[in-house]
């Protein structure tokens, strides 16, 4: 048995004197990274709000006479032009109080012409004192009374044209108009008062207004940059402003900032801001929400590298950066907001740096790397910032 096992030992001795020969293997290139210097641009800071659409112009539809609805002339939730036709009230019992005004009027001013005749006459009478002073006088109030009879008849000739008229009720605003409350044949109730009945609902659509809320720290910069000279949120309509609705993925209107109120809500600690947006395509609706973006800061020069080069090491951001001798280096920035794809570093990198835009996962802090420069970190496709 012992010789069995030193004659495979000595047949083993070769083969492991040659595995002790076998060189060790290499260590593995430097990783290839594509490199380029952070984008400068001039680039204003964005403050974002969500917001709801309000009309400019809201009208409820209620009569100012009291009679039967006689007709409907418009389908519900149609747009409407300002004077067109909506509802008409029984005009039969209007026409003939205005009539009856009409008679009275003429009356009146035949009773006037009379009296004016006898006054004439009068005259003439008392200077010859065919009839006394007293008469006269009494002839002089009848015409008084006379004028004023013709003024209280003209004056209810008027009222009463006006009910007639208003037995027609037109649209007093261009816009989009609800369902009808009331159906023909029905009673309503007009006039003045709080029991009058609601006919109808009316609200314009072009232009439409959003309306948001903004905190009193933003309040105090957006104050303090206008008091500097350097005006970001104006109630004169000269800060352009962008918005999207929730189901658009870009900030594509335009519109115009056109009121800040002039008190901060006790309960809540912020105030109200109104910005006006042009709706042709009525797409904007009242009472839909959207999201709203205003500047938050004036023009400023900032550096801008792609997303896709930022990295996290936990609540920290960092690129790696390319020195000289070729080994990347972290370094930790301060970011802001995206643009065209490039998101703005505001503090940790300079304009001649030499950022991995391609190839992070392969770089790794303090090794080489071979870099190839790009000349400039790459722009996307123009968008708005977020």
């Amino acid at each position: 048995m012992m010789i069995r096992s030193a004659a495979v030992a000595l047949m083993l001795a070769p083969m492991l004197a040659a595995c002790g020969d076998t060189p060790r293997a290499s260590a593995p290139p430097p990783p290839s990274v594509t490199v380029a210097n952070p984008v400068q641009r001039s680039v204003v800071d964005h403050d974002e709000y969500v917001g709801r659409f309000v009309a400019v112009d809201a009208v409820e539809v209620r009569a100012r006479v009291s009679g039967y609805l006689d007709g409907v002339h418009f389908s519900d939730g149609q747009i409407v032009k300002q004077g067109d036709l909506l509802f008409t009230i029984d005009k039969r019992p209007f026409q003939n109080a205005l009539d009856q005004a009409r008679a009275n009027l003429a009356l009146a001013r035949s009773n006037l012409t009379y009296t004016e005749a006898d006054l004439a006459r009068g005259k003439q009478l008392v200077r010859d004192k065919t009839i006394t002073d007293q008469v006269f006088e009494q002839r002089s109030q009848a015409k008084r009374n006379a004028e004023a009879a013709v003024a209280a008849n003209e004056a209810a000739v008027r009222q009463a044209e006006l009910d007639l008229e208003f037995t027609e009720l037109r649209s007093p605003v261009a816009g989009r108009i609800g369902d009808r409350r009331v159906t023909p044949g029905n009673l309503i109730t007009g006039g003045t008062g709080g029991n009058t009945t609601l006919l109808a609902t009316i609200v314009s659509l072009d232009p439409i207004r959003l309306e948001f809320t903004f905190d009193e720290a933003s309040y105090l910069r957006y104050e303090r940059l206008s008091r500097g000279g350097r005006e970001v949120t104006s109630r004169e309509g000269s800060v352009i402003v962008a918005l999207r609705l929730i189901d658009e993925p870009d900030f594509g209107h335009r519109g115009y900032m056109d009121f800040v109120d002039n008190v901060i809500d006790k309960s809540s600690g912020t105030i109200r801001g109104r910005a006006v947006f042009s709706n042709s395509a009525k797409m904007f609706t009242p009472g839909m929400f959207a999201r709203i973006r205003v500047p938050g800061s004036p023009s400023y020069q900032a550096l801008l590298v792609p997303d896709a080069a930022i990295a996290s090491e936990q609540a920290r951001k960092f690129v790696l950066v390319v020195g000289n001798d070729n080994t990347a280096q972290q370094r930790y920035v301060t970011l802001g907001q995206l643009v065209d794809g490039l998101r703005v570093v505001k503090d940790g990198l300079k304009p001649d740096d030499r950022v991995i835009v391609i190839g992070l996962m392969r770089a790794r802090p303090g090794a080489k790397v071979v870099p190839e420069l790009q000349g400039a970190a790459p722009v996307a496709a123009p968008a708005q910032p977020k």
